[in-house]
């Protein structure tokens, strides 16, 4: 009589399945907390604990029923959507009592660079600046009011907000070609610039204006056979505009 048993792999697999229950039952009772599970997939004794550390920040509604002319100010500015905390800390013990505890006045110039220090990764267009060069050794409130930033001159040209691309057009090809001859600026743009966007090209006949075969311009100008040339893709899905000789 033969007698049938489990192959070796099932076996083995029954055998890995046993110990991870039990080690997740272990787990589960050495590690996982006796609150946990009580209001949902959360520890609810968590709830006393964030409640024992207090209330440090007031909220800038709070700071409003003082000081509601800066509100105002600045609700009405680029910076309306800081809170006030976010540069004078947290102010709930001076909102308890403005007399004796008083917040934060940031001086230097390094609280304004946590937002406006010159990184490549931050949006193209937000203000930003490189230390060493932008008027060192002044303060920055020295020129703007940080509850209505406005800055008092208005920029003459592209490359004070759009440094990146201008380094980057100044030793490329297109070196000599001004903004204003791809893009199409309103005059608001300089003082609202997320506002008033400029025109980007939309069409490959926008390029071929300098480099289809039959364009008019210098013929130092590299040309190509507009209709074929690159299929269906438009010039700047392989040519960077302010770089265009790079791939």
């Amino acid at each position: 009589m033969r007698i049938w048993k489990f192959p070796d792999q099932v076996v083995r697999l029954a055998v890995l399945v046993t110990i991870a229950v039990v080690a997740l039952i272990v787990v589960r009772q050495m590690f996982v907390p006796e609150s946990f599970g009580e209001i949902g997939h959360y520890r609810a004794d968590s709830i006393d604990t964030v409640l024992a550390q207090g209330i440090q920040f007031a909220g800038m509604q709070a700071c409003g029923d003082c000081h509601d002319d800066m509100v105002a100010i600045k609700a009405g500015s680029y910076h309306r959507g800081l809170t006030c905390e976010g540069c004078h800390g947290p102010s709930a013990v001076h909102v308890d009592d403005p007399s004796e505890a008083l917040p934060t006045i940031p001086t230097g110039r390094k609280p304004c660079l946590r937002c406006h220090d010159y990184l490549p990764s931050r949006p193209t267009g937000f203000p930003q600046i490189i230390e060493a060069l932008h008027n060192p050794m002044e303060t920055c409130v020295d020129c703007h009011d940080p509850h209505d930033p406005t800055p008092p001159e208005v920029p003459e040209t592209c490359g004070a907000c759009h440094a990146a691309i201008a380094r980057t057009k100044a030793v490329s090809h297109h070196w000599s070609l001004d903004c204003e001859t791809c893009h199409v600026a309103q005059i608001e743009h300089r003082q609202q610039p997320r506002a008033n966007l400029p025109t980007k090209p939309t069409q490959r006949e926008f390029c071929g204006q300098c480099h289809a075969d039959d364009a008019d311009s210098s013929s130092s100008i590299p040309r190509v056979e507009l209709a074929t040339h690159g299929g269906r893709y438009i010039c700047w899905q392989c040519h960077y505009p302010h770089y265009p000789e790079g791939r």
